[in-house]
């Protein structure tokens, strides 16, 4: 707990703000802003998904959240094209956003999540803005990000479950934020409403 405690207190809020702001601004533009993630990030792009429409008031979507397409488009494309090829389709262009969660950001000379590489390229091409929120140096993702809330490296053997964590951490800090939030969740409402 201690780990997550330090973590917590060392995250970049001003990064954290950055994004909120990108964000606000894509929606006062009618842009769009798509989501991608692989393993547990892509669970974490679904999520924002939901929250950016629900609670923010963002057009949003993720190619996660289509199975069907997603694995037609890696079988018959590749793993390295399938989000880039999806952004594609979907038309990205520069008042849109593409917001990555990875742990690593991505990295081509590794071979390490060459798909968000892909489509940061395209976003960068079109001039979409790129934000996130990565972990370990942001890999890719940080180098071209416009925004970009890196999560500490303060344990190398948890970097993983740490990041992934604060990818949903961040991202409710991002619907909740005074910049980009327009809809209080549920639970928030009612107890607005409740007299003291």
């Amino acid at each position: 707990m201690d780990l997550v405690a330090r973590t917590a207190s060392t995250l970049d809020g001003d990064a954290v703000d950055a994004v909120a702001r990108r964000l606000a601004a894509v929606r006062e533009s009618h842009g769009r802003v798509f989501v991608i993630g692989v393993g547990g990030s892509a669970a974490a792009a679904s999520h924002l998904v939901n929250d950016l429409r629900k609670l923010a008031g963002v057009e949003a979507y993720t190619p996660v959240d289509n199975v069907s397409e997603l694995t037609a488009r890696i079988n018959d494309d590749g793993w390295e094209s399938c989000f880039v090829e999806w952004l594609k389709e979907s038309r990205v262009n520069s008042r849109d956003a593409v917001f990555v969660y990875s742990v690593g950001g991505g990295d081509l000379e590794r071979n390490i999540s060459p798909n968000i590489v892909r489509a940061l390229q395209l976003a960068k091409e079109v001039g979409a803005a790129v934000v996130g929120v990565v972990g370990r140096d942001g890999g890719y993702t940080a180098r071209v990000a416009e925004a970009c809330v890196i999560v500490p490296l303060l344990d190398a053997s948890l970097v993983t479950p740490v990041t992934e964590a604060f990818h949903m951490v961040v991202g409710h800090a991002l619907v909740s934020h005074p910049d980009l939030q327009i809809t209080s969740a549920k639970w928030e409402a009612t107890i607005e409403t409740q007299p003291r």
